[in-house]
């Protein structure tokens, strides 16, 4: 397994970091300028995986300007990980997902979902690489990207780190321009480290007792996408 690189310094990006293989994750794409989509595609991305609800994938005001001509030659697909509204999971998670300690429920509650992710990225490896994001590259884009460490055969150091990077990247986000509502808050450093410290280790509990490979053939992936999936995760093909 090629071993995560640290941040990645597209102009804009907010939160992206290298997972696995040709696999990507970081905060909203409409944060990104013209420049730092054609980094993007300049490091191999042809594909990018909106994780959030059709509802939020919507420029603000404060958004760079940015012509539909930035992304061409890739395929922008959508692909939420959950349904927006469902009272069983709201009731858990509030409004929307944001701790580990909800990621199983969210598996349990949505497995097709997750699939249909999966199934994307299965359709996308013969393009090249390939960017999940969520809206803060934090949880939504945590859970899978745990998912695909956990097929990439990563250690429970690295799946840990790599929400821990996540989650402070955001955070550092808030400090520098400020929370984008009431929900979320910058968390001081005497607080964030035990917190991120109990996080890692959700993300690592989860995906363990998940199983990836068997959770998404169990609930549909074809061998043959799983071994796409593989591919583009620099693993190489199911056992």
């Amino acid at each position: 397994m090629k071993k995560p690189r640290s941040s990645v310094d597209w102009d804009g990006a907010v939160n992206a970091w290298h997972v696995a293989g040709d696999v990507y994750r970081m905060g909203r794409r409409e944060w990104v300028t013209e420049a730092g989509w054609r980094q993007m595609y300049d490091d191999g991305v042809r594909t990018v995986i909106d994780l959030r609800n059709p509802a939020e994938a919507r420029r603000r005001d404060t958004d760079p300007v940015v012509g539909g001509a930035a992304w061409s030659g890739m395929v922008l697909v959508s692909a939420p990980t959950e349904e927006p509204g469902d009272p069983r999971f709201t009731a858990l998670t509030g409004p929307y997902l944001n701790d580990p300690a909800h990621y199983s429920e969210n598996a349990r509650l949505f497995p097709d979902k997750l699939v249909g992710v999966f199934r994307e990225l299965a359709a996308a490896s013969p393009r090249g690489g390939v960017l999940l994001h969520c809206a803060a590259g934090r949880d939504r884009s945590g859970l899978v990207a745990a998912m695909v460490q956990d097929l990439a055969e990563a250690p429970d150091a690295d799946i840990a780190d790599s929400y821990r990077r996540a989650a402070g990247g955001i955070n550092e986000r808030y400090r520098t321009h400020g929370p984008p509502h009431d929900r979320e808050r910058y968390v001081e450093e005497a607080e964030l480290a035990p917190l991120l410290e109990q996080r890692g280790l959700a993300v690592v509990e989860f995906v363990r007792e998940l199983d990836t490979r068997a959770f998404l053939l169990r609930h549909g992936l074809s061998p043959a996408e799983l071994d796409a999936v593989l591919s583009l995760c620099g693993t190489g093909v199911s056992r």
